[in-house]
């Protein structure tokens, strides 16, 4: 019987020449073992996972859900107006226990489904999601000549208000109000006037009234009479359901238009809630074409 030759001698475990079982599954375990430590660690320290190792942007997690430390300092400065380099030990452990409360409740409600049922609740949601929306249009800066085109466009709202003074004067019928129109033109007291016709004064007008103030009282189409009126003019008769109306003009100061200049920050004011209107009805509008929203068949 020969004895085993030195090829037949089993291969060495660090030769790289050499297949060697032994070697081979040493080195898979080895890397299955590296490859699951760097699993772990990405998934335990990436955001949005259970760690209990607060990241460097954040003062605290409450369940998870981080405390930004651009927060925990505006807060500082807002409560107590203090910054964090100046603020104490005890005043940044104050604030930082009011965020966590608020935090903690505010997790709560989303378990309670507080939104849902409180109206509260359901309306400070949505005023939130609609600044969201209109976040754009309300720190938009345009540039003059886009305000001057929209003051242009709606200049009739850039007026400094107009006054008047007027009598509202009621008559029986119309050839009574004719003569009555006749008799003021010509100059006849107001007192005379009203007894030799048997007019009365309606006191919807009693003094200097605002042109918008005017038309509530007289109404839209006495209001469009009186606008037109010069100082000491008289009405043609109109005819209303409590009687024939003559207007008389004591005073009337037209409204005076702005110009640009004059009128630009309340015309930079308007032009952002009109935007904000238009961005806010187009978001709603993408929300309502990616829901589905079903509606009874009796309120279609």
């Amino acid at each position: 019987m020969t004895s085993p030759t030195a090829q037949d001698a089993a291969p060495s475990f660090w030769d790289p020449k050499r297949v060697n079982p032994r070697r081979s599954l040493s080195l898979m375990a080895l890397g299955a073992i590296v490859g699951l430590a760097l699993a772990g660690y990405a998934l335990f320290t990436a955001r949005g996972t259970t760690t209990f190792h607060v990241p460097a942007q954040d003062v605290a997690l409450v369940n998870q859900q981080p405390i930004a430390r651009a927060d925990f300092y505006a807060q500082l400065q807002a409560s107590l107006g203090v910054d964090n380099a100046h603020a104490t030990p005890a005043q940044r452990r104050k604030v930082l226990d009011d965020m966590i409360r608020e935090e903690l409740f505010v997790q709560r409600g989303k378990e309670l489904d507080v939104a849902a049922t409180d109206p509260d609740v359901r309306t400070a949601t949505v005023g939130a999601v609609e600044q969201m929306a209109a976040a754009d249009a309300v720190t938009s800066e345009p540039g003059d000549s886009v305000l001057e085109a929209y003051f242009k466009t709606h200049q009739d709202r850039y007026a400094q208000e107009g006054v008047m003074t007027v009598r509202d004067l009621a008559f029986p019928d119309a050839p009574q109000a004719g003569g009555a129109a006749q008799a003021l033109t010509r100059g006849a007291p107001l007192a005379v006037t009203l007894r030799s016709f048997q007019g009365r004064d309606t006191g919807r007008e009693t003094g200097e009234d605002f042109y918008f103030a005017a038309k509530i009282h007289l109404g839209g189409a006495l209001f469009d009479r009186a606008r037109a009126l010069q100082d000491g003019g008289v009405s043609a008769p109109v005819t209303q359901p409590d009687g024939v109306h003559l207007l008389v003009m004591v005073h009337n100061v037209p409204p005076k238009p702005f110009v640009f200049a004059e009128a630009r920050a309340q015309v930079l004011s308007d032009f952002r809630n009109d935007k904000i209107k238009r961005t806010t009805a187009q978001y709603q509008g993408f929300l309502r074409e990616r829901a589905n929203v079903l509606i009874a068949d009796d309120q279609r």
